[in-house]
């Protein structure tokens, strides 16, 4: 009794100082975390086999690569509800946010790709710290198996007893505790495959976010112009009606052939502005949530304000999704040749547990505490192991190398984004002094002159599409800086 006593304490020691390794190695690893933004994916091919789980025997599963990303939940909205007229008066803000809330099913694919990567990395660094596994076994025999000792009479003549060694009814419990050792060093590779990719899908998260508030804003511009084609096609209709109410010497209507082509042509150019109008209203109303017959008053946003400089652009374009991905997959590489270089050595546990059983009488105590290592290490393997580091290697230094043509593509994009962003703005500034200077002459007018109504209109949709073409500029050049 004293002796298990003894064996118990060791086996308490040794599990209490390996659950603070364990502490120590998961607090160093999660004080090493690398930037939130950087991710990529590494060939399956390049990362080698062993996740490392012990039941009753060591054992190696294959590494499973997860997306992952953990981007804000976009801000939930207030309710978009119209007037008392029926008309909703809205802004380009309110509609973007309104699309981009939680219900959006892009936003929810990426928070759910996130919160996957996470739960992945969650996973693998759980395999710092002990698994503790049960089992039970129960068998009942139709005959006694019992054994049969033969031992030397008083007299030399051989003699068998029966011996109840192996009962009949048998029932075994058993609880395992199984720490690894060696596969620590590999799990560190591990989390850090796995937060790469958690990096990874926190970077692209935003991106379904940036479309679609850049798909509403095209929208919106686009409503912005139909409706100004529209008051232009509807003002030119009244200047043809008027023009041939003119010409006619009695006063009265004269419906002439060229008066009645002129006024099919005016009214075609209105049904056709009015079913644009319609249409992109109904386009409008779908993406932020609202039934397609509800009746919009948009209104002009503020003039868009930028101050980024060609130089600033190419600095932060190091936060964009795709310098991410290839700076992460670069650090997936180089944990891939490290984890191949360690199929080399051994594998290490130590397995400790606690056993009730009811099968073997005598030889064996019914209950019993045990404590012990396994190992295994794989001798030869035919030149696997060398051609998977060689593997690995390549694959990291193709890694390495993407990053530098990833970041050389990005810059290459935002110089040429620039220019277009610098054209777009050159030209959204004249439309605007244009429909500005056009303001000022109108005051000389009457405000009910169908010319000078159909002239402003056009001047105001030709300054939103300048505009819309400087917004859309700016936004991809957010992008591409990696801002949201």
């Amino acid at each position: 009794m004293t002796h298990h006593n003894h064996a118990w304490s060791r086996s308490a020691v040794l599990f209490m100082g390996i659950f603070l390794a364990c502490l120590g190695v998961s607090a160093q690893d999660a004080a090493d975390k690398t930037p939130s933004r950087i991710n990529g994916s590494v060939p399956a091919a390049a990362l080698p086999n062993p996740l490392y789980q012990f039941d009753s025997s060591v054992k190696t599963a294959a590494i499973t690569q997860a997306i992952s990303l953990d981007r804000g939940v976009a801000p939930a909205t207030a309710v978009l509800r119209p007037g008392t007229d029926g008309v909703l008066r809205l802004t380009l803000d309110e509609a973007q946010r309104a699309a981009a809330g939680a219900s959006n099913p892009l936003v929810r694919l990426g928070e759910l790709q996130v919160e996957a990567a996470k739960q992945h990395r969650l996973g693998v660094q759980a395999q710092y710290f002990p698994a503790l596994t049960s089992s039970y076994m129960g068998f009942h025999f139709n005959k006694h198996p019992g054994d049969v000792l033969t031992t030397e009479g008083p007299l030399g003549t051989p003699r068998q007893v029966s011996v109840n060694i192996v009962n009949k009814d048998q029932n075994t419990v058993n609880l395992m505790a199984a720490q690894p050792i060696t596969p620590l060093l590999a799990i560190y590779q591990l989390v850090k495959i796995a937060r790469a990719d958690e990096n990874i899908a926190k970077a692209k998260a935003g991106m379904p976010v940036a479309e679609v508030a850049m798909q509403v804003e095209k929208t919106y511009f686009d409503l912005l112009v139909a409706q100004r084609e529209l008051t232009s096609a509807e003002a030119d209709s009244k200047k043809i009606q008027a023009k041939w109410l003119t010409a006619s010497n009695s006063g009265k209507p004269f419906v002439s052939t060229a008066q009645e082509t002129d006024m099919l042509s005016a009214e075609k150019t209105v049904l056709l502005s009015t079913s644009k109008v319609k249409e992109l209203t109904a386009s409008l109303n779908q993406m932020i949530g609202l039934p397609d017959a509800t009746t919009l008053e948009l209104v002009a946003p503020e003039p868009l304000v930028e101050n980024v400089s060609e130089d600033e652009a190419i600095t932060k374009a190091v936060g964009n999704p795709e310098v991410i991905e290839a700076e992460q997959t670069a650090i997936k590489a180089r944990a891939a040749v490290t984890l191949s270089k360690m199929a080399y050595g051994p594998t290490v546990a130590v397995l400790g547990g606690y056993t009730n059983q009811t099968s073997i009488n005598i030889v064996f105590p019914r209950a019993a505490g045990y404590i012990g290592t396994m190992a295994s290490w794989t001798i030869f393997d035919f030149g696997k192991r060398e051609s998977g580091v060689k593997e690995a290697k390549a694959n990291a230094e193709a890694a390495s190398l993407g990053v530098t043509l990833t970041k050389a593509k990005v810059a290459a994009k935002v110089k040429s984004t620039y220019m277009e962003l610098d054209r777009s703005r050159q030209l959204y500034q004249l439309a605007s002094r244009m429909v500005s200077a056009s303001r000022v002459v109108d005051a000389s007018y009457k405000p009910e002159d169908p010319d000078v109504e159909s002239a402003r209109a056009k001047m105001e949709a030709d300054m939103f599409r300048a505009e819309l073409e400087y917004r859309q500029a700016y936004a991809k050049l957010k992008a591409l800086m990696g801002s949201r």
